[in-house]
């Protein structure tokens, strides 16, 4: 007998068994969780064995009642949880994604060696790229993208491709190149921002880690909302796993920026959750849209990087 009997009174003969159908014994697990509907409504019950399988008891009095509040129990949640989504169409681009990795490290290389200018000679591109607090206070809002492109020194480097590359070859795989740039370069630049505007004037800072901790942030909260309802799979474990790499390889090092890793994720953790709510109301973004969504990326870092110069050379 379980401990639901406690419920139970003396003359078994006022108790009967609450069926809703046929030929099919509860399972213990199904007996306790009919006894937890029924205790919530405040009808008396208890569960016990007989042998082929687990009974529900309640008194004659209750067993109307009973039969109702379980069937609308069922009814409502006949289809809870709901099924797991439905896998998207994978996009086949990481050939795409591992080229614009691989030209962020050309650039890398170009910086190093600068850009000659007839009026002020060779200019330094970190120095005219860096996200400088102050300076983007002052509306230098170029050095917000500049500085996603520019690294200190080849670990720097390999660090944010070797980290972020994987991050962002899934991201890209499953909404497409266009969309994913669009949405590491937004959480990079609105990550820069509030770094600027928290930070001390002379706050400087350079690397892709922003947006590396964006695409974090974005697989976190779109494996979140993608699994909110399947218990099952615990949809909290990205987030937190996402919290601790960034907790692991966004706090130390000597070119660590705490501020803009926690801020690049979560305005990935954001963008993600909007992402992930349109694209499974509406689908991910078309061939089109991805590739008029590249462009606007590449014609955004263009155009930073253009003002740059522009500033530099005066």
């Amino acid at each position: 007998m379980d401990s639901g009997e406690q419920h139970r009174g003396t003359d078994e003969e006022t108790w009967q068994q609450v069926t809703l159908r046929r030929g099919a014994p509860l399972t213990k697990s199904q007996a306790r969780l009919w006894a937890l509907v029924l205790d919530s409504r405040f009808i008396p019950c208890c569960i016990k064995s007989d042998g082929a399988g687990w009974q529900l008891l309640v008194p004659t009095e209750h067993l109307y009642t009973a039969r109702s509040e379980l069937t609308l129990y069922e009814e409502k949640n006949r289809l809870w949880p709901p099924p797991l989504p439905i896998a998207g169409n994978i996009f086949e681009n990481s050939l795409t994604t591992v080229s614009v990795l691989i030209l962020l490290a050309i650039f890398h290389n170009l910086t190093l060696l600068g850009i000659s200018s007839p009026e002020r000679g060779i200019i330094d591109l970190t120095e005219i790229g860096t996200a400088h607090a102050e300076k983007i206070m002052e509306g230098q809002w170029w050095r917000l993208v500049t500085a996603l492109t520019l690294h200190a020194d080849l670990p720097h480097l390999l660090g944010n491709l070797l980290i972020g590359g994987v991050f962002i070859i899934l991201l890209c795989r499953e909404f497409g190149s266009g969309l994913t740039w669009s949405l590491l370069l937004g959480t990079g630049i609105l990550g820069n921002l509030l770094n600027a505007w928290l930070q001390s004037p002379l706050h400087r800072s350079i690397g892709a880690s922003t947006a590396v901790f964006g695409a974090v942030g974005l697989m976190a909260a779109i494996s979140a909302v993608r699994y909110r309802h399947q218990l099952q799979r615990h949809w909290f474990i990205p987030v937190a796993a996402g919290l601790a790499l960034l907790a692991i390889l966004g706090t130390e090092g000597k070119h660590t920026d705490l501020g803009a890793h926690l801020f690049g994720f979560g305005f990935g953790a954001l963008l993600g959750m909007f992402t992930e709510h349109l694209t499974g109301k509406f689908g991910p973004p078309g061939k089109l849209l991805n590739l008029l969504l590249g462009f606007v990326c590449a014609g955004v870092v263009l155009l930073a990087w253009w003002a740059a110069l522009e500033s530099g050379q005066k």
